[in-house]
């Protein structure tokens, strides 16, 4: 019987479980929640990856409108927390849209640390920008990891897009110097750098993030011109850790979130929107190419609230 409760609570969605915990008597709405309801709520969110800021900013928006006499039925409730999400993850009209130059090259800088999907996402926008007519020259900067240059030039070979490198080991602020110039010549529209994982305590290397940040900005005025961070939906808080001390380095302009393929707790995403106060751009939700998927607020919000196994977005 133990297990049976434990398969029924993994299929429960997230408003199923808020409806179990919270709903418990019909008079709940009416009478407004009783502090246990809105703490089984709270705890319920907590367990979902949404965060502190995010979780109290729903729960006093639940507690706002049952108090004004706006919320009357369950299906009420379930749309102010819709409402809510989708307010707290609000964005740019177009994710996608990237900030110019009035000449030269845009130019996109890709951060975050191993295990992300980082030079995969690279290979995916790029992909996506040059459908759109975009001139695409990627920079492999990512220069210590093993293999992430040869990964970046298998797909550079798939995508037909050129891709600029250097050796092993090497100085990444060079090769991404190298890109920038390589761009300028062929008259390439948007260069986008992958640079180097790291962990996020990794004080030489969050250096080495600085210089490639103000070689870029010497060699093209104003770049980058979008700083994009990739975090891995799965890890929760962590990711909101990592978010905050890249932040300190170069200022991110996006967030990208990956593995978000229909297992991850999206809450995350929430929290790392309300806490960081970076857009989402786009949601990695699987290792094909097509797999990024331009974020969509509202779209999210019902997913996340709704599906029995998290968001899958499409």
């Amino acid at each position: 019987m133990a297990s049976s409760r434990i398969t029924e609570s993994k299929k429960l969605s997230l408003w199923g479980k808020l409806k179990r915990l919270a709903l418990t008597d019909v008079g709940a709405l009416v009478r407004g929640f009783k502090a246990a309801d809105l703490e089984a709520m709270e705890e319920t969110l907590l367990e979902a990856d949404f965060g502190v800021q995010a979780t109290t900013d729903i729960i006093n928006e639940v507690e706002d409108q049952v108090r004004l006499g706006k919320v009357k039925t369950e299906d009420d409730l379930k749309a102010t927390i819709v409402r809510r999400v989708a307010a707290l993850l609000e964005g740019p009209g177009d994710p996608g849209r990237l900030h110019r130059p009035a000449t030269g090259p845009a130019v996109l800088l890709v951060m975050g640390v191993n295990g992300t999907g980082k030079t995969t996402t690279v290979a995916k926008l790029a992909a996506r920008y040059r459908r759109s007519g975009d001139s695409v020259l990627l920079v492999a900067a990512d220069t210590y990891r093993a293999g992430a240059i040869d990964q970046l030039k298998a797909w550079s070979d798939r995508l037909g897009v050129p891709c600029v490198s250097g050796a092993p080991g090497g100085d990444p602020a060079a090769v991404a110097f190298d890109g920038l110039e390589a761009a300028i010549a062929r008259n390439a529209s948007l260069v986008i750098i992958d640079t180097a994982g790291r962990l996020h305590t990794q004080e030489g290397l969050m250096d080495e993030l600085r210089k490639v940040g103000r070689v870029i900005g010497r060699k093209v005025p104003g770049a980058p011109h979008e700083a994009w961070l990739v975090l891995d939906g799965t890890v929760g808080q962590n990711a909101v850790q990592q978010g905050r001390l890249f932040s300190q380095v170069i200022p991110p302009t996006g967030l990208v979130v990956t593995k978000l393929d229909g297992t991850a707790r999206g809450g995350a995403v929430v929290a790392l929107r309300r806490e960081l106060a970076v857009p989402v751009r786009f949601l990695g939700v699987g290792e094909a190419v097509d797999d990024l998927v331009p974020f969509d607020p509202l779209r999210f919000a019902e997913e996340l609230v709704t599906a029995s196994d998290g968001p899958a977005p499409r």
